[in-house]
């Protein structure tokens, strides 16, 4: 059945009124007729199963059928932080770690990247959600605006460490790695220090439910979908909710770090380790940045019990 993402803000008499470009996508490349049932999910974990009334370019109605939601999720909450990287090598890395199931990408600017700037940050946030779509995902991952590298560790809290650590100061909560070309612990390794340090667990993950998903009563929120609320569904709408501050946390968060082009430096990885990073590496080959990304992401949901 076909999926397409909207921000589902109003329904009138059980209907849903898309238009402009959400609608010229239905219609011209997945083919949506008149009678068709079409799934549209809110990058919030809502789906509303739906069925087509009424299919053209312009516009494209929609009845409700059913409100359910759907577990399809990683259980383990990463967060990548990118270096900045040229061409079409960060659509790859936001397109491929969207798949995987990260939950936050920061881009950041670092000593040896040499793209220092980007307008692309709206295309990028696109590609998170055409790669939700295509994979199944329940949300979007937020992509953050570019950063300077240190202005990334300025932004953070103090690391979750117990009371007693020496390392309680100056870090960064929630913890997490960076991978170094030129050296670092094996990563089998870092992860065992990871879940000692902060005694991880991974979180439990939901119980299966017959057809991945449960009805619901129509509603968003506390608040009920009213037939006299307005209803029309739109490109002028924002496709990214606001974005949160830039704080890990809890059960199952971390960050992952990857250099851009020409890797991190020795001062910025000196300054990793003094924030509580663990550094380590993907052995003893040289990826390329966009091939160590997707790599890294699948590895730790591998070592911590996420994926395999």
């Amino acid at each position: 059945m076909p999926r397409i993402y909207l921000p589902i803000n109003h329904i009138i008499d059980n209907r849903i009124s898309i238009t402009n470009e959400k609608a010229r996508y239905l219609i011209s490349v997945l083919r949506c007729r008149k009678g068709d049932e079409l799934i549209i999910f809110d990058g919030k974990g809502n789906f509303l199963k739906t069925r087509i009334l009424k299919a053209d370019r312009r516009e494209v109605i929609t009845e409700v059928i059913e409100n359910f939601s759907c577990d399809t999720e990683s259980h383990i909450d990463i967060t990548l932080v990118q270096g900045l990287l040229k061409g079409g090598k960060m659509d790859m890395v936001i397109q491929k770690t969207t798949e995987l199931g990260v939950k936050e990408i920061i881009p950041v600017v670092t000593e040896r990247s040499q793209l220092r700037e980007t307008m692309k940050v709206a295309r990028w946030r696109k590609i998170a959600e055409e790669a939700s779509r295509q994979s199944g995902r329940s949300i979007i991952p937020i992509v953050h605006d570019p950063m300077e590298f240190k202005e990334f560790f300025s932004k953070q809290a103090s690391i979750n460490y117990p009371p007693q650590s020496p390392l309680t100061k100056g870090g960064i909560k929630g913890g997490g790695f960076i991978f170094y070309e030129e050296g670092g612990m094996k990563l089998s390794e870092a992860v065992e220090i990871f879940k000692q340090r902060f005694n991880y667990t991974l979180p439990s993950p939901l119980p299966l439910r017959e057809g991945r998903h449960t009805p619901t009563p129509l509603s968003r929120g506390d608040t009920s979908l009213h037939p006299s609320q307005e209803g029309t569904i739109s490109d002028s709408q924002p496709s990214n909710p606001p974005i949160p501050p830039l704080v890990k946390g809890g059960e199952g968060g971390f960050f992952v770090f990857i250099g851009p082009e020409g890797g991190f430096t020795k001062e910025e990885i000196i300054l990793a380790k003094e924030k509580g990073l663990l550094i380590t590496s993907l052995g003893e080959r040289i990826l390329r940045a966009e091939t160590a990304a997707i790599s890294a992401v699948t590895l730790l949901q591998f070592l911590l019990g996420d994926m395999g």
